[in-house]
């Protein structure tokens, strides 16, 4: 777990502040939110709590744990001058899957595009899996995180929207989607080949990228993590 910062605006006058800026909750466990703190000295303010679903569409104000996903939580407040803070919380919701019948999970994931291999697209955190229905399964990024995290450039990076069916997980039998699209970038990206070994925890996926004046491969590692 990370510990969350302490959000102060000394130019405003009152702070914000919250608990662990990252929380990984196991699917379908009850969550209470920690909420968030203003104070205009030693005056508390109102706090406004929303909710964004990142990789399957979900808003509100508060968290969907019988769904698998990533949500951003932010609260923002303001004081008589009107000033604005904001504080924010990441949850992951996964079910750990046994990767005997199910993928499902919450995975780091270490990317090698064109065979090299760097320490930059090591252990990135994350990538989740999750059911769709039946033995479909939804990726938050088709391409591991190569570019949002391991450039840092962020959600508007990811290739969204790709999707695996497990028709018998035991032999690697698996079909894929029509593919996802690198966000801004744009360019489809195309799944070929998923292996899964068990003992290990890990996935070994395999997809390429056209960017439109080039073709990269990537191989894609993923470690579940045991929640």
């Amino acid at each position: 777990m990370q510990k969350g910062p302490d959000f102060r605006r000394s130019v405003q006058g009152y702070a914000l502040s919250n608990g662990d800026a990252e929380i990984l909750l196991p699917l379908g466990s009850s969550f209470t939110d920690p909420g968030a703190v203003a104070l205009a000295g030693t005056t508390n303010l109102p706090v406004t709590t929303t909710v964004q679903g990142i990789y399957a569409a979900y808003s509100g104000s508060a968290i969907d744990p019988t769904k698998g996903n990533r949500y951003d939580i932010t609260y923002s407040a303001a004081n008589s001058d009107g000033f604005i803070a904001n504080a924010s919380r990441t949850v992951y919701v996964a079910k750990t899957g046994d990767l005997v019948n199910s993928v499902e999970g919450l995975y780091t994931s270490t990317v090698v595009r064109n065979s090299v291999v760097s320490a930059q697209y090591a252990d990135m955190q994350y990538v989740l899996i999750w059911k769709i229905s039946d033995n479909t399964y939804g990726i938050s990024d088709g391409i591991g995180g190569y570019y949002a995290i391991g450039r840092g450039y962020g959600d508007g990076y990811i290739a969204a929207g790709g999707t695996i069916t497990a028709n018998n997980i035991a032999t690697n039998d698996f079909t894929f989607g029509s593919g996802c699209v690198v966000g801004t970038f744009g360019g489809g990206v195309k799944f070929s080949l998923l292996t899964v070994d068990a003992a290990a925890k890990t996935l070994t996926l395999k997809t390429s990228w056209d960017s439109g004046t080039a073709i990269y491969s990537f191989v894609i590692t993923l470690k579940q993590v045991q929640l």
